[in-house]
């Protein structure tokens, strides 16, 4: 498949699912959004939930650039505040909440899930490697845990919470991630 027809399907396919959800997301809804014949997508992703986990790692609407500021706390900070930006602001907002929400009820599209979430931890690891490098890490250190801990403050205080989040609000987390909380 041609890079751009790959991309405009890629993009029709997340169009949808911000604006109906992933219930309303279909193969044929994708294939005349992007024009092009269903059977053209069904070659490449055998259900919508493979489409959909392609567009996600394979788009760059949930992209977020990795830091490298020369310090593990204003790297994590940026990766907080490029967090927040997804989940507060649309387009994104809308695909990351309709797709991570869908993944609960649909094993094949958990899977993708996973797959995404793996494929955003292997991107961020060089924040780790460098911070190590630099002797602001102990080895032990266990980077998923880390992101994790700070990924879900964000998803609960703006996904589930509905709260805002202030500018300190970054720095505040990795302070209580990297410093502890007594």
């Amino acid at each position: 498949m041609a890079p751009r027809k790959g991309q405009q399907i890629f993009q029709a396919t997340l169009e949808l699912l911000a604006t109906r959800g992933y219930e309303g997301l279909t193969v044929e809804g994708v294939a005349e959004r992007s024009g092009v014949n269903k059977t053209t997508i069904y070659r490449w992703w055998p259900s919508k939930a493979a489409l959909l986990a392609a567009a996600l790692v394979e788009t760059d609407l949930l992209a977020m650039e990795t830091p490298d500021t020369g310090s593990l706390r204003k790297d994590l900070e940026a990766l907080v505040h490029g967090m927040i930006a997804l989940l507060t602001q649309p387009p994104a907002a809308d695909v990351a909440v309709a797709a991570l929400g869908a993944a609960v009820h649909h094993p094949e599209l958990a899977t993708a899930a996973q797959h995404f979430f793996a494929d955003r931890l292997a991107r961020e690891t060089a924040v780790f490697d460098r911070a190590r490098r630099r002797g602001e890490l102990r080895d032990t250190a266990d980077p998923m845990l880390i992101m994790d801990l700070l990924a879900g403050a964000v998803w609960l205080r703006v996904v589930f919470r509905g709260l805002p989040l202030d500018d300190d609000f970054a720095a505040a987390a990795v302070a209580a991630v990297l410093d502890g909380v007594a």
